[in-house]
């Protein structure tokens, strides 16, 4: 089969809306380590991850023995209305880690799921459907998630069954923070919460929910600390924090284990997804036993924490202890991190450089100026696959590179993987600086 004959069938039984990556569309048969192989025969350095979920890489032998005894017993599936060893052992754990005083743990099966029962915990303890949100955020695919995530393109339906009211995001290249020096920034995020509290609710809010790092907005964030101001305000009239560590969680910003840590905060609830599956449908929620327990009907989810999923969980939360792979992150996101900052100064199409450990972010604009430029994302993107390096994309405007390797990621293979990034970029910087000096000149 040619990989067109699989594009059409895909297009025949697939919704229009679900994208696909590259002009030439990949499919990718195998994986070892940080490298998949396409059905093109050809080996990529994956900087991605399936979307920051395959944390440890691929066919990693302590996972899949892990997999393997619990499928060797033949129980799959069983629903939580029965004991399930590995959900109770993965549960302790993850509670033990979150920081929540006296936490509960409720499994699910993806990130949209653990912000959904979130939301269902705290509006019910606060009796409220208010909930402040942050622009530029994503949470989730979900009725109730797509009523707060401040992104238009993922946003599919005007209407809501919340009543939410927005901050403003923690973008420092463009907004209301970039026009402020750094320490102004705090504080104007908090007079910015007050405002908005005090126009747009009725005061009885149930949470606010945000992401320490923004995935799906470009991986944007704002000055350490913001969480912890907010929280303070929040407190003054009860309303709960909910810090959606999706994509930041397990310490793949590399200074901590999450991302709520830089804000020297404890949130009320927090959710987790992706990484710690390992490509294994696992997610949940964590949080104070009071607020977890407000749910006034019973409620299960049939799959979330299922006997393989939990045993897929503990192998990864397992390996990466014992390989110390946050600070793995921290050493090989720096090394990328500083390589990416010197090409940027070279490269004018380049806007921004931001992110934390293996959380990284490249924003592209018209030479010049602030203005998104999402040809030019585009063609450094198809130019990182045709050198052998996947990579993925986002930002409000489709004009950021965002990258989250594995967390077993080695220092050459970050060299690798900087090397083919950084000629990417100067060949479209190359091609793109002329045309506007001579646009600018006709």
């Amino acid at each position: 089969m040619t990989a067109d004959d699989l594009l059409a069938r895909h297009r025949a039984v697939m919704p229009s809306w679900m994208p696909i990556y590259y002009a030439e569309p990949l499919e990718i048969v195998a994986g070892s380590g940080r490298r998949v192989t396409g059905a093109d025969g050809r080996s990529y350095l994956d900087f991605f991850g399936g979307v920051l979920t395959n944390m440890i890489g691929y066919d990693i032998p302590e996972i899949r023995d892990a997999v393997q005894r619990q499928l060797a017993t033949g129980i799959v599936h069983t629903s939580t209305l029965y004991l399930i060893r590995h959900q109770v052992e993965l549960a302790e754990r993850i509670a033990a880690l979150s920081g929540i005083a006296d936490a509960r743990v409720f499994f699910t099966n993806s990130g949209t799921e653990a912000n959904e029962a979130a939301l269902l915990a705290a509006t019910n303890y606060r009796r409220s459907h208010q909930i402040l949100a942050v622009r530029n955020s994503y949470h989730g695919r979900s009725y109730a998630t797509m009523g707060i995530t401040g992104h238009r393109s993922w946003s599919a339906s005007g209407l809501n069954p919340l009543q939410v009211a927005w901050l403003h995001s923690g973008d420092r290249l463009r907004g209301l923070l970039a026009r402020l020096g750094p320490d102004a920034q705090l504080d104007a995020a908090v007079e910015d919460l007050r405002e908005v509290l005090a126009t747009q609710t009725a005061g009885d809010v149930a949470c606010l929910i945000a992401e320490p790092i923004q995935g799906v907005g470009g991986f944007v964030h704002g000055p350490d600390g913001l969480l912890g101001e907010w929280k303070k305000v929040l407190d003054e009239s009860g309303i709960l924090l909910i810090s959606d560590e999706v994509q930041t969680g397990w310490g793949r910003t590399g200074e901590h284990f999450w991302g709520y840590q830089a804000h020297g905060v404890v949130p009320d609830l927090l959710t987790f997804a992706k990484g710690i599956g390992n490509g294994f449908a696992l997610a949940g929620v964590v949080g104070r036993a009071d607020v977890m327990d407000a749910v006034p009907a019973i409620s299960f989810s049939t799959f979330g924490g299922n006997p393989v999923s939990t045993a897929a969980g503990v192998a990864v939360l397992d390996y990466l202890r014992d390989h110390d792979l946050q600070a793995n992150a921290a050493r090989t996101g720096e090394l990328l991190r500083t390589g990416l900052t010197g090409a940027a100064a070279a490269h004018p199409i380049v806007g921004e450089v931001r992110g934390k450990g293996l959380m990284l972010a490249v924003e592209f604009v018209r030479p010049g100026t602030s203005e998104p430029d999402p040809a030019a994302t585009t063609a450094v993107f198809e130019a990182c696959r045709a050198g052998g390096l996947l990579v993925g994309k986002g930002g409000l405007y489709g004009n950021v590179l965002r990258m989250g390797p594995p967390l077993t990621l080695t220092e050459d293979e970050a060299r690798e993987g900087l090397a083919i990034l950084v000629d990417a970029i100067a060949s479209v910087s190359a091609a793109a600086v002329p045309a506007i000096v001579e646009g600018a000149t006709a």
